[in-house]
């Protein structure tokens, strides 16, 4: 489903991510650890049209999305929950989630993905009213992933979704990433919390300074004596 082939993100003259290589196939979980300053949300942010590539080839479902206009990304079926959720905090539940609807297709079906949303996150449901500012930090994920999936995304890309939660959050949300891949969408997310996201993924990268450096089933590279010393602690 997605193909990236030798991706090159440049800041200036200065490569963030070079010649990265990486696929998920359709309905998969994949997640990109690496350490602080890897060029992970350089990467994640290219995927979804944010940062333009220097050079490669960025494919979904065979078709190149690598040079079209930013805004055509969430057409061809792309949605990204960011780093720091990014809601409108002065605006309502509601209106961060019918904001995620924009699109021509996702408007069509509004009433019908905001009915499902709320489904995954009941919590939502009883704070429609209430300012996105005013909910937790557990909660403001939900609702920026909620207002990505409003999208009717087949692919959601996630960049560090557990940053800041306490633990016990941490693990409904991922459980949450799992039903939402199970319903049919890829999930590609990019993870300080490397344990988990091994536990959680079916595909697995390691991004240092910008490159892939290992790739493989989660139960392959956790034990990677590099991955073991590097991202586990032992």
């Amino acid at each position: 489903m997605l193909e990236v082939r030798n991706a090159t993100v440049t800041y200036g003259a200065a490569p963030a991510v070079s010649d990265v290589s990486l696929r998920l196939d359709q309905g998969e979980l994949g997640v990109v650890v690496g350490p602080n300053g890897a060029g992970k949300t350089t990467l994640i942010n290219a995927l979804a049209g944010l940062h333009p590539l220097a050079s490669g080839e960025l494919l979904l479902a065979g078709r190149d999305l690598a040079r079209l206009p930013r805004h055509r990304f969430c057409e061809e079926g792309i949605a990204l929950v960011p780093e720091g959720r990014r809601l409108f905090a002065a605006m309502s539940v509601r209106e961060n989630l019918e904001l995620g609807s924009y699109r021509r297709g996702a408007r069509e079906r509004r009433a019908q993905s905001l009915e499902t949303v709320l489904g995954i996150f009941p919590i939502l449901r009883e704070r429609l009213g209430a300012a996105a500012g005013a909910l937790s930090g557990g909660q403001q994920q939900m609702l920026a992933i909620a207002r990505a999936m409003m999208a009717c995304p087949r692919l959601l890309l996630l960049d560090e979704p557990s940053l800041g939660l306490a633990p016990a959050v941490v693990v409904e949300l991922f459980r949450v990433l799992r039903h939402i891949n199970a319903s049919g969408v890829a999930v590609l997310l990019v993870e300080q919390n490397v344990a988990m996201a091994l536990e959680l993924a079916r595909r697995a990268y390691v991004l240092e300074e910008g490159r892939i450096v290992a790739e493989g089933a989660p139960r392959d590279l956790r034990g990677h004596p590099h991955i073991e010393r590097a991202y586990l602690g032992r």
